[in-house]
């Protein structure tokens, strides 16, 4: 798959080229990469970007929130999906050189307009910040899953997404992961599904009363 756009697909194709030269790095340095890991892309990878993109043009939020802008990747596919139905994104990352390289990306590829770029602790953001939130990316480092998820719980609208990345591999993520899902099985308005897509997607869904259904 491709962007329609050509700018977003050049942005798209230097994000591509960057994840396959970490990944040989990453090999190269072995056990060492972990304590390096903020050097390195770490995407959601294309299938699994693909995905988040086709659910936002599906279900046509209006206030998507991604807890982990990281260095953009991820953003540059909620974005152009956010401008097609006319949404808008919330990106909040801790580190701030990695949100200014994102912040260039995806000025290049003539998507900031629809992107809100907050850079600081993500549960604090959270607090400032009431929702709704029709959409939710959570993709921060792992052992923040379930606080952000707690935090971020009671600002969902009815029938909201959220959608969690790492909840397969790395293998040492699955504690927390475990963590995450049990928080979810918690609450009574939340449906949940695990898709062995990419390195694992959590699809959940927040019901409202009058259609249990979903």
């Amino acid at each position: 798959m491709t962007f329609d756009d050509p700018d977003v697909q050049a942005v798209f194709a230097e994000y591509a080229a960057r994840h396959e030269a970490d990944g040989v790095k990453a090999r190269e340095l072995g056990a060492e990469m972990f304590a390096r890991r903020d050097e390195f892309l770490l995407p959601v990878g294309e299938e699994a970007a693909w995905l988040l993109h086709a659910l936002i043009v599906a279900r046509a939020p209006k206030r998507i929130c991604e807890l982990g802008t990281s260095y953009g990747y991820s953003t540059l596919f909620l974005a152009d999906a956010a401008r097609q139905v006319g949404a808008e994104v919330v990106t909040m990352d801790l580190a701030d050189y990695k949100q200014a390289h994102a912040r260039t990306q995806l000025e290049r590829a003539g998507l900031a307009d629809n992107v809100d770029f907050r850079c600081g602790d993500a549960i604090e953001l959270l607090a400032q910040d009431d929702g709704p939130w029709d959409f939710v990316l959570l993709d921060i480092w792992k052992d923040l899953y379930v606080p952000c998820f707690e935090a971020v719980y009671p600002r969902l609208s009815e029938e909201a997404v959220v959608c969690t990345d790492n909840m397969i591999s790395p293998e040492a993520a699955r504690p927390n992961a475990r963590e995450l899902r049990a928080a979810i099985a918690a609450k009574g308005d939340l449906q949940t599904a695990l898709l062995p897509v990419g390195q694992g997607i959590e699809l959940t869904v927040k019901w409202s009363a009058g259609n249990a259904s979903l």
